[in-house]
């Protein structure tokens, strides 16, 4: 099926390559990854094929185990760009991943007016609307 060419350009769909496709392969299945450097052991997100510490490109995909704590987050109440504004309001966060990375996310399944840093989530995947494009982590406060 084409796009349909009178449609308002998405922004929130990623686009995959040759390098983050087990990423979004492990993320199609439920799993979160991210990447560890095999020089000083430290472990990163937003993927890359180098360590953004030590620049040594002995790094590695490894799982996660899902676990975060809220670290910030803003309620969005307007965003006009598609299919945002569909989706007001939403939380847009940052958490920190239990191994240590911090990640740009979105807080789903919450009352926000209980969030405080510190609260802590689980990952789940948000899966494409329509079956078109890529599943994407995003966090739900743990039970």
């Amino acid at each position: 099926m084409s796009p349909d060419p009178g449609a308002a350009p998405r922004f929130d769909l990623p686009e995959p390559d040759a390098f983050t496709r087990p990423y979004w392969d492990a993320a199609a299945e439920g799993r979160l990854l991210i990447r560890r450097c095999g020089g000083c052991g430290r472990a990163h997100h937003y993927p890359r094929e180098f360590c953004p510490y030590c620049w040594s490109e002995d790094v590695a995909w490894e799982p996660a185990s899902g676990r975060a704590t809220l670290y910030t987050w803003s309620v969005v109440h307007r965003n006009d760009l598609p299919p945002f504004g569909e989706r007001v309001p939403y939380v847009a966060a940052v958490v920190d991943l239990a191994e240590g990375p911090r990640m740009m996310t979105e807080i789903v399944e919450y009352a926000h007016t209980g969030l405080r840093v510190g609260v802590g989530l689980t990952a789940v995947f948000r899966l494409p609307e329509g079956g078109v494009g890529e599943a994407v982590p995003v966090f739900r406060p743990r039970d």
